[in-house]
């Protein structure tokens, strides 16, 4: 099982990279608390479950070799980035708050399954999470260690415990920061950054040539 432990190092250090799921992670976390963030984690992961299932039935594959599939997803992904982005950065200069879900209205409580569905939207979106599983996870695939799709679901197994472990200390530093009860104008400064840093993740994934 040595193949299994380097994995999961390899894993946890592509997990714990900042990204826009990641990042939503951090302000569920200051916003929501701890399990609504988690929610938000569990979204992320049935999206990667999905990915993980179509290398292992062979539909990954096709898909990494369709320009035109990931064209379409690439687009998708910087929209929607687009508009959570330019959203909250709207609602901060309106003077109100917001937690990056449709039908929300400032700053209450939402309801946890909103969170898991933009989360899911996000990482169902993004290219790179396509690449993650068709491109870095195969790197760990040896012929020696059994079938191609049962390697693949104990990998993809793996890499969802990586994540959850990556995404749970996001929302954890972001339930911390929660707990300092930052007053309303850091507050809005929060939102604004995340805004700023959402569009610039649409942006990087639009000038990147995956």
């Amino acid at each position: 099982m040595t193949w299994v432990v380097v994995f999961f190092g390899a894993a946890v250090l592509v997990a714990f990279t900042p990204g826009a799921n990641n990042l939503l992670g951090l302000h569920h976390g200051m916003t929501q608390g701890v399990w609504k963030g988690l929610a938000g984690l569990l979204g992320r992961l049935a999206a990667f479950t999905v990915l993980i299932a179509a290398v292992a039935g062979g539909l990954g594959q096709l898909l990494a070799a369709s320009e035109f599939a990931l064209t379409v997803i690439k687009w998708a992904g910087v929209a929607y980035l687009v508009w959570l982005g330019g959203r909250l950065l709207w609602s901060t200069f309106r003077g109100e708050r917001t937690t990056l879900v449709p039908g929300s209205r400032g700053a209450g409580s939402i309801p946890a399954l909103r969170i898991a569905r933009k989360e899911f939207v996000v990482a169902i979106t993004n290219p790179k999470a396509i690449l993650i599983f068709t491109a870095f996870v195969p790197q760990f695939i040896d012929a020696a260690h059994g079938s191609f799709p049962a390697q693949i679901a104990i990998l993809g197994a793996v890499y969802l415990v990586a994540e959850f472990v990556a995404g749970a200390t996001y929302i954890g530093v972001g339930t911390l920061v929660k707990s300092l009860r930052l007053s309303r104008r850091a507050t809005r400064n929060v939102d604004r950054g995340t805004g700023v840093v959402l569009l610039g993740m649409a942006g990087a994934i639009a000038a990147s040539n995956s």
